[in-house]
């Protein structure tokens, strides 16, 4: 992933969804811990000297391993490098699970796994797939597009019967109500 120092900057300006002074070292020889401002940015960890306004390192959290080490300390490594190791030390249990539990939410697989988790409940509850994949939507012609657009949600998975009323439509210029897509002459039939 391709970012600059300006993006990085700006990202981590923005609203944390969880912040902390705790004690961090990081994977440096000779490396003691020392006292730092943690903020979680979706999925980037920031640090801060707790006396500076710019953040002196970022973590992005893609492909890393969160584990509680001790009573109060968790660790991040990474898949490619599993033993340069980033340790916390929290002030309480409490504290440390709670960073565990939002730095592992925190990453693109984790939401991706729990889309595919509650769009596999809603399919066990209705039958039915309730939302296309972005890769099924991506795979679409225009013309598949277009004639998705025109189906009323309800029967967008191919329960409708040809020449039926498009929910999208406008009303022509003297104010009547649609018309089908075939009456109109457009190519798409719904």
């Amino acid at each position: 992933m391709r970012y600059s120092e300006r993006e990085l900057l700006s990202l981590s300006r923005q609203p944390a969804e969880k912040a902390a002074e705790i004690l961090m070292r990081v994977p440096k020889k000779g490396s003691v811990l020392k006292k730092r401002l943690v903020k979680l940015v979706v999925n980037f960890l920031f640090y801060f000297r707790t006396d500076e306004a710019e953040p002196i390192g970022a973590l992005l959290l893609e492909h890393c391993k969160i584990t509680k080490e001790e009573e109060n300390v968790f660790s991040i490594s990474f898949i490619e490098e599993p033993d340069r190791k980033y340790f916390f030390e929290c002030d309480t249990e409490e504290q440390c699970q709670e960073w565990i539990e939002a730095l592992r939410r925190a990453s693109y697989e984790f939401m991706r796994r729990s889309l595919i988790f509650y769009r596999n409940e809603i399919q066990k509850m209705t039958g039915k797939l309730g939302v296309k994949s972005i890769a099924q939507v991506d795979t679409l012609s225009n013309s598949e597009r277009i004639q998705e657009s025109c189906r009323p949600p309800a029967l967008a998975t191919g329960e409708r019967t040809e020449g039926d009323l498009c929910t999208r439509a406008v009303e022509d210029s003297e104010g009547n109500p649609p018309l089908k897509c075939k009456e109109r002459g457009e190519k798409t039939v719904c």
